[in-house]
């Protein structure tokens, strides 16, 4: 097996971005291609089919790569829930809230167990293209890091290095962070990949000759920014950054611990629509419906969002008329209450809710990772579940949609009105159910631009590798691969 990493200079240098065209180029070569990566810090999570939880960004990588994603593919995820502390994910289960300090004291039995699912993925396909984090030249943590360079001396592999023109300073970025390397894993180098150029890429002309005279990593070439080729991120950075369709608003709350900010990125591809993320009341002005997503610690944003006067603005919104989504944490917020009698999400006792649905949640221990096959408006798809807390409605009740699990059909969330409410993530992957809110918001100009999410994802990653060959000088990368 052969190991490709793909590092970066900084934080959204485009590593997730590269390493999932590279796995869509590879397998197109014909090779058997995994994604990895040792550990993730990251609140936007996919659940595989065995109820693990992994980065959304691996998750995609392995769909790049034709495969459906594993727990072994993202063996640490660490899940911010804010004030310095994460929740572990181990090989897709959830773990203890640690703070980062005592995270970082001994993360060698974390190594171990990266090591452990390293071997295994030996035997398993022909190239594991892994990802980094972060910077790896972080001098105060290299020591500590499990997840740059680590992976690349332990497999015998080689590294490729993604910088961001978009920042400024890219010699700056590339040259410094090879010369931090040990000499000797300097020397795993296969190249350097200039990222996100905007503008004519002649300016960057004898960019090789400047980077060659300062370290001996072979220059790649320039990838230009391509805004409207993006898969999964890690983050919910990128897809709060992206840029928007022009139409009428529809808004979507970003509160501090926001999660699963992905399940918006359908609406970046419609017509008629503009997603605004909203963070203080003047933000819903003009909105013609408003989304609750997901949160890593509901209640903590839910009294944010009081502290914001949100919650007014909210509740006026749906007074005039205005349709409102909440997603997972958002659901739970739209209730009448949240209660935490044993403390499991932070301190003990209850919170009151929105109060636009006729629901309460209570916390429990066991936490509720599924995959499950949804049904709305006749359209099925696979979506996910992923939360703490039991839901209890006050019947009778409308429920939104149907689901499937183990075989056994149930309803799922609620419909009151012009407000609903989901644990799916997911939800708005199907045009039909964004086509239904379009419609309860009167937005008469709306138009869906895919139909199919999945098949949207395939051809994006075509294209992302297509990319890769139109511009990167790649024979020293098809030589170690053995192409």
């Amino acid at each position: 097996m052969r190991a490709l990493s793909i590092l970066g200079t900084s934080s959204n240098a485009g590593k997730s971005w590269v390493n999932t065209a590279f796995c869509a180029l590879l397998r197109r070569k014909g090779l058997r291609v995994a994604p990895f990566k040792a550990q993730n810090m990251s609140n936007n999570s996919y659940v595989t089919l065995e109820g693990g939880e992994i980065g959304r960004a691996q998750a995609a990588q392995a769909e790049a790569c034709g495969l459906r994603p594993i727990a072994e593919m993202n063996p640490v995820l660490l899940k911010p829930s804010g004030d310095s502390t994460s929740q572990v994910v181990l090989r897709g289960v959830p773990g203890p809230h640690v703070k980062a300090g005592n995270y970082y004291r001994d993360v060698e039995p974390l190594w171990a167990e990266v090591a452990a699912v390293l071997d295994g993925w030996k035997v398993r396909c022909d190239v594991l293209v892994l990802e980094g984090a972060g910077s790896p030249v972080e001098l105060n943590l290299m020591d500590r890091d499990i997840v740059n360079l680590r992976p690349v001396e332990y497999l015998n592999g080689r590294w490729i290095l993604v910088s961001d023109i978009e920042r400024g300073g890219v010699f700056a970025q590339a040259i410094g962070t090879v010369n931090l390397m040990p000499p000797a894993l300097q020397k795993r180098g296969l190249g350097l990949i200039v990222n996100k150029f905007r503008g004519d890429v002649r300016l960057f002309d004898g960019a090789a000759e400047y980077f060659a005279r300062h370290i001996e990593t072979p220059y790649l070439g320039v990838l230009p920014m391509q805004p409207a080729l993006q898969p999964e991120t890690e983050d919910g950075y990128s897809i709060q950054d992206a840029p928007s369709r022009s139409g009428v608003k529809i808004a979507c709350i970003c509160y501090p611990r926001i999660s699963n900010s992905q399940d918006m990125h359908p609406w970046l591809m419609d017509a008629g629509v503009q997603v605004q993320w909203a963070r203080k009341p003047q933000d819903l002005g003009g909105a013609r419906a408003i989304v609750l997503p997901g949160s890593k610690n509901t209640v903590a944003d839910l009294l944010w969002l009081r502290e914001q006067g949100l919650d007014r603005a909210i509740r006026a919104a749906v007074q005039q008329g205005t349709p409102v989504v909440g997603i997972c944490g958002g659901y739970q917020m739209l209730g009448e209450a949240i209660s935490d009698p044993e403390g499991i999400a932070g301190n003990a006792g209850e919170v009151e809710g929105l109060g636009l649905l006729p629901l309460r949640t209570a916390y429990v221990a066991q936490k509720r990772v599924v995959q499950v096959q949804a049904t709305f408006a006749r359209k099925q798809w696979q979506a996910y579940e992923i939360h703490m807390g039991e839901t209890h409605v006050q019947t009778p009740y409308q429920p939104l949609l149907q689901i499937e699990e183990c075989g056994k059909a149930k309803p799922e969330g609620v419909r009151l009105g012009h407000v609903w409410g989901t644990y799916l993530h997911g939800f708005f992957e199907v045009a039909e159910t964004r086509r239904a809110l379009a419609e309860a918001a009167g937005i008469a100009d709306y138009r869906p631009g895919v139909q199919d999410w999945q098949a949207y994802k395939d051809d994006l990653y075509g294209q992302m590798a297509d990319l890769l060959e139109a511009h990167l000088d790649l024979e020293p990368v098809y030589r170690y691969v053995g192409l």
